[in-house]
């Protein structure tokens, strides 16, 4: 991995000292907070209209609608703006803008999604506004985000700080189910990854107890799939040698020695559907199951599907060689498989990530703002900054602060973005200038 050289040491001298706010910002920090402040307005309305667009995953015209809208957002900022269609992975494509700096100094990625929970046929639409709230499908996840990284920019760009910057900024259309497989559709987010020292995701900030809190890390999302099997006969056989425990109690049995054997520190493991008797079939998106039987018939096919979330790689192969090893030792009479769907990896708590949010404390100092402790990585999901976090020092949590994410009333603080904003403007700002 990649990483920089921080002045920790400095930044901490600094946080002893008593000073009054904004004391320490410099003349284009003070002017980009303006900045933020004067747009306000501006942001709201931009968030407002890409709201009003549909953008469910599955909805492909929208998401390039969104895509659409932004376009020039990023082109008045001097970005060079590629669309990266993701048909082939049916999906609603990506929007990647770059600005070119000065090539020794540190490359930023900045990282957010179009695309929503609330496909074209929900009922959930509208924004509307109420006040310093507002609620819309995506409002808050993560439209407010997209919002959040153009108003820092616009301010870099009004205070002259983003001339010499290099930025990318991705924009991915399928976040929230990404397309398969997953080397066609995180290609270019990967190679970005690759390329960046440093990453910002700006899905929702996390609240705690009241204090904005800092993400360093978030957990893997990983589902699998586990079918078991056994001999199929009267009831009044069931575990006879000839005819064994059956596929249900192999099923049970399983389950439970994942309930008994896997628990460790930062994993967590769950069945969100079961099925079995004499017949049973997952559908083909595998989110319903049809199953068939009766009480005096030995059933011989039983299926559940469940996820597992890990803090590290490390720690997701070794539960995934734990959960094969139980399965591969079977009752009587019975067989049983797993298989295990590509997820989103961990977004593992480095010093180099811990480092990025001791620079993003030191500009809350200089705003006045309190300081942001780490988040436990347990209330936070998996999202696309894990794909980039092996490749560079990675801070997630930057985008709004809100509620009811994924539901309807999705709800958004709007005066979050003015925080969020400022904090970001000043922290790239601050990044960019440092040699690589």
């Amino acid at each position: 991995m990649k990483s920089f050289a921080f002045s920790v040491v400095a930044a901490a001298c600094l946080s002893m000292l008593s000073v009054p706010v904004h004391a320490q910002l410099s003349q284009a920090e003070q002017q980009m907070t303006e900045t933020v402040e004067a747009e306000y307005e501006r942001s709201v309305s931009l968030l407002e209209r890409l709201t009003n667009q549909n953008s469910g995953t599955r909805n492909m015209a929208g998401n390039r609608a969104v895509m659409d809208m932004l376009r020039p957002e990023f082109e008045a900022l001097g970005f060079a703006v590629d669309y990266i269609a993701q048909d082939a992975v049916e999906r609603g494509g990506h929007l990647f803008a770059r600005h070119e700096g000065d090539p020794d100094r540190m490359r930023i990625l900045l990282i957010a999604h179009t695309d929503t929970v609330f496909e074209a046929d929900s009922d959930f639409q509208t924004f509307v506004r109420d006040g310093d709230r507002a609620t819309g499908p995506g409002v808050y996840d993560d439209k407010g985000g997209i919002v959040i990284i153009l108003a820092a920019l616009r301010a870099m760009h009004a205070a002259g700080t983003l001339d010499g910057a290099n930025i990318t900024v991705a924009l991915t259309g399928d976040e929230e189910d990404f397309g398969e497989p997953v080397e066609l559709s995180r290609r270019d987010l990967i190679a970005a990854g690759q390329w960046a020292d440093v990453a910002l995701g700006f899905e929702s900030l996390s609240i705690q107890d009241g204090r904005d809190m800092g993400v360093i890390a978030r957990r893997s999302s990983n589902a699998w799939t586990l079918v078991t099997r056994g001999n199929e006969g009267h009831s009044s056989g069931i575990f006879s040698e000839q005819m064994g425990d059956g596929a249900i109690f192999e099923m049970a049995r399983i389950l439970a020695r994942f309930r008994s054997e896997l628990p460790e520190p930062s994993l967590t493991f769950n069945v969100g559907l079961l099925t079995g008797g004499t017949t049973a079939e997952l559908s083909a998106d595998q989110l319903r199951a049809e199953a068939a039987g009766k009480t005096n018939i030995v059933p011989p096919i039983a299926m559940a599907r469940g996820d597992f979330r890990t803090l590290t790689q490390e720690q997701t192969d070794r539960v995934r060689a734990r959960m094969e090893s139980i399965v591969a030792d079977h009752a009587p009479g019975t067989s049983a498989s797993i298989t295990f769907d590509q997820g989103y990896p961990p977004m593992a708590p480095t010093e180099g990530n811990r480092a990025l949010l001791d620079r993003l404390n030191a500009v809350n100092r200089d705003l006045g703002l309190a300081e942001q402790p780490v988040l436990d990585p347990q209330r936070r999901g998996a999202a696309d900054i894990s794909f980039v976090a092996p490749y560079a020092d990675a801070l997630a949590g930057m985008g709004p602060s809100g509620e009811r994410a994924h539901a309807p009333g999705e709800t958004i603080h709007l005066d979050s973005i003015r925080r969020q904003a400022q904090r970001a403007a000043i922290l790239m700002s601050r990044l960019a200038v440092e040699e690589r």
